[in-house]
């Protein structure tokens, strides 16, 4: 056939001028959109992949090692494919590979549009918070204060400032701010210690909750701007890479 698809059997598969893999690839996206399958079907057992578009098993694993990595699928054993939706996690995973400078520029930006989130959106944050939310806040900063080196403290502050967004529901803005994790998870590293987090970030953390708890619009904003703001002196004009002095989660 000219018009780049092949039939084997009854089953049309595009793409001919391309590999196997990539065919296959192409037929069983096909298949999920044209069968009406959604998230949470199972796909047919990798023996009827392999009838179904007569091609071997390692062709067939190939392809769906590919959907995986798209996120259109999760393979588990004794269980088989499954569609998923983690697409946009995994823009996220190759966004992250990224290596991004900062600068007090950059770090005016980020924390700009944090303090827009976690800052303005108080309003809403009061309103949709609840007790199991604060649970969780204080869970993760006692993570935070746990952990042995900078990076996983770091980690587990993103996770707090998350869960903290994600009380907005609103998951465009999540995706939004999961996107930005690089850059913020750099800031959060900058000029950092085991003393600094335990003695400062800890505790700033700990006020914010507090002030969630009371609902004290002032104070929760007070507390929250100032925290993201700190730092800022850390960051040169220009590059990330100089030795900083301090700043704080």
């Amino acid at each position: 056939m000219g018009n780049g698809m092949t039939t084997v059997g009854n089953i049309t598969i595009r793409g001919a001028g391309r590999s196997a893999v990539d065919s296959i690839v192409a037929s069983m996206r096909d298949m999920i959109s044209d069968g009406g399958l959604s998230v949470g079907d199972r796909l047919p057992t990798e023996r009827e992949l392999c009838e179904r578009f007569q091609t071997s098993r390692n062709t067939v694993r190939e392809a769906m090692r590919i959907l995986k990595a798209y996120g259109i699928v999760d393979v588990r054993p004794k269980v088989g494919a499954t569609i998923v939706d983690n697409r946009m996690s995994r823009a996220l995973d190759l966004f992250s590979f990224n290596v991004l400078e900062v600068s007090r520029e950059t770090f005016s930006d980020i924390q700009g549009f944090r303090i827009l989130l976690e800052v303005a959106s108080v309003d809403r944050i009061f309103e949709r918070i609840t007790d199991l939310d604060l649970f969780e806040l204080r869970q993760l900063n006692r993570e935070m204060a746990a952990t042995k080196t900078v990076p996983d403290a770091a980690e587990i502050d993103f996770l707090f400032h998350t869960r903290l967004v994600s009380v907005l529901g609103n998951k465009a803005m999540l995706d939004v701010y999961q996107i930005m994790k690089p850059v913020i998870l750099r800031i959060m590293e900058r000029g950092k210690t085991r003393r600094t987090i335990e003695a400062q970030v800890y505790k700033e953390h700990e006020a914010v909750v507090e002030a969630l708890e009371r609902r004290d619009r002032v104070d929760f904003q007070y507390r929250m701007k100032t925290h993201l703001e700190a730092g800022y002196v850390s960051f040169s004009a220009r590059a990330e890479f100089e030795e900083p002095t301090t700043s704080r989660l």
